[in-house]
């Protein structure tokens, strides 16, 4: 049988890294597999599901490139069909109508009934305690078409074992006394999550049930419904969880942003960067490689290679500057550095647009300038962020100076105050406007004012870009051109003291 994966997000929120690296990880095994990768909102959540969390996932998925090959399902459209299953289930014995009243059917209540089981099947008597799983069918019909409310339960096996293989965890054993006689549909005739999700996984064909490690305890109660139902279980793959630092459990309401994929996207990852991120947080390759292309990981990607230890994502919570783990960071660096320059510009392009520098001439007559540039600058940037910021001085005479660039590089030597016009008069006669020529006009002017050429070059760079560290400075001069390097080199002086 052809794979058949699922992501299922509920929109009650924005697309968390969790959530999207359960998305990778299905794309990847179906796109392995030569199988099928489907999208299903689960959106029963009627009070909390929202356009716009929904927008969010559609948006997240298609930012990380990850396509899904067939129509979205929406859950909530299927309500109908999933309380036809339950009374399908009540009219074959395999489920019963329980009239208890809902104000006693609380997650407390469902907590003693499960100790109290547990408690007699230990002690070798009947585990049963619910009294209305064995009331005669023509009582209970009576009592239904009296207009008495009734949930829908499972008749969960009062004796033996669930089990069941999981790819990442193995085996996985729970007594059935253990597992309340399951709730399909709600006095409210609301059907349940463990009901909506083996109804819809059977009508979508899913071969393969790849999700969170939080769902392990789930998995038993929906092979219960895959069973009464008759239909072929899948097999399952639960991921190791997420943790912040410390080691709890990442959290939308504590952890805010940081948790958020639309974070990463509007601070500059780059989304194929940010994918290879998530990939390794919770798998790596056999061959331990961790800077890979997409086709590399989907020819490396197996469930076999999923960790059991839970993964950490490191962040500062105490720093907002350091938002994210560092690992991060660093490979979306080495993608800015390593990429092919034609895949780059577009993304520069957008940030230079978003930031309302980005000129038609870059497109144009300048489009080799601009090409050159970006090669240039992005050896030492992390973020698309970095060519608005600190790369701004290239696409814009208004741009902004680092201030200990400034104490350390200017104002701690009084006298270049009439060196820096002085360069500037030297300079204007370089021709062409080259960085040979240019490093050859500076060494020969500092050595005729007798002062290190260091000086003059560390001067230079602050005024020209602001900045303390940069590309080489002669690079820098020729990619400014003699127009700008030469204003900028005297509009520095007034910012030395006298």
């Amino acid at each position: 049988m052809s794979v058949r994966v699922r992501f299922a997000p509920s929109p009650t929120g924005y697309l968390h890294i969790g959530a999207a690296r359960t998305a990778l990880y299905n794309w990847l095994f179906a796109r392995k597999q030569g199988g099928k990768f489907l999208l299903r909102i689960e959106d029963t959540d009627l009070q909390r599901s929202t356009e716009e969390s929904t927008r969010s996932i559609f948006e997240g998925l298609a930012w990380l490139g990850l396509d899904y090959d067939e129509e979205v399902v929406f859950q909530s459209a299927n309500a109908e069909k999933h309380r036809a299953v339950a009374h399908r289930l009540l009219e074959e014995g395999k489920a019963y109508r329980d009239f208890t009243p809902r104000e006693e059917r609380s997650e407390a209540n469902v907590k003693q009934e499960i100790a109290a089981r547990a408690r007699r099947a230990a002690a070798g008597g009947e585990t049963q305690t619910n009294p209305y799983r064995d009331l005669p069918r023509e009582e209970s019909d009576r009592r239904a078409a009296a207009g008495e409310p009734f949930a829908i339960r499972l008749k969960v096996p009062r004796e033996g074992i669930s089990e069941f293989h999981d790819i990442v965890y193995g085996k996985q054993e729970r007594d059935y006394a253990e597992i309340e006689d399951l709730v399909l549909v709600r006095s409210d005739g609301h059907p349940l999550y463990n009901l909506s999700v083996v109804c819809d996984d059977i009508e979508m064909g899913i071969t393969h049930v790849i999700r969170g490690q939080d769902h392990l305890t789930n998995t038993h109660k929906q092979i219960l419904i895959y069973r009464a139902l008759g239909a072929p279980v899948p097999q399952f793959a639960h991921l190791p969880l997420i943790l912040a630092p410390n080691k709890a459990k990442l959290s939308k309401r504590k952890h805010g942003e940081v948790v958020s994929l639309t974070t990463y996207r509007d601070r500059g990852f780059l989304p194929a960067a940010f994918r290879n991120f998530l990939a390794l947080l919770g798998w790596s390759p056999a061959d331990g490689k961790e800077i890979m292309t997409l086709d590399e990981m989907i020819e490396r990607f197996s469930l076999e290679g999923i960790h059991r230890s839970n993964a950490i994502f490191n962040f500062n919570e105490r720093d907002p500057r350091q938002w994210t783990d560092p690992k991060a960071l660093w490979m979306n660096a080495e993608y800015i550095h390593r990429m092919p320059l034609d895949e780059l510009l577009p993304f520069v392009r957008a940030e230079l647009e978003s930031a309302g520098l980005w000129r038609a001439e870059y497109q144009g007559e300048r489009r080799e300038w601009f090409r050159r540039t970006v090669d240039l600058i992005r050896q030492r940037f992390h973020t698309l962020k970095d060519f608005s910021g600190q790369g701004r001085a290239y696409f814009s005479d208004e741009f902004s100076f680092d201030e200990a660039a400034v104490e350390k590089n200017l104002r701690r030597e009084p006298r270049l105050k009439e060196l820096l016009p002085k360069l500037a008069r030297a300079l204007e006669e370089v021709e062409p406007f080259t960085a040979e020529n240019v490093e050859r006009a500076l060494r020969a002017f500092a050595e005729e004012a007798g002062v290190k050429a260091g000086l003059l070059i560390n001067a230079a760079r602050t005024a020209l870009t602001g900045q303390a560290v940069g590309p080489s400075m002669f690079d820098v001069f020729e990619a400014l051109g003699r127009e700008r390097s030469v204003r900028r080199l005297r509009a520095a002086a007034d910012l030395i003291s006298p």
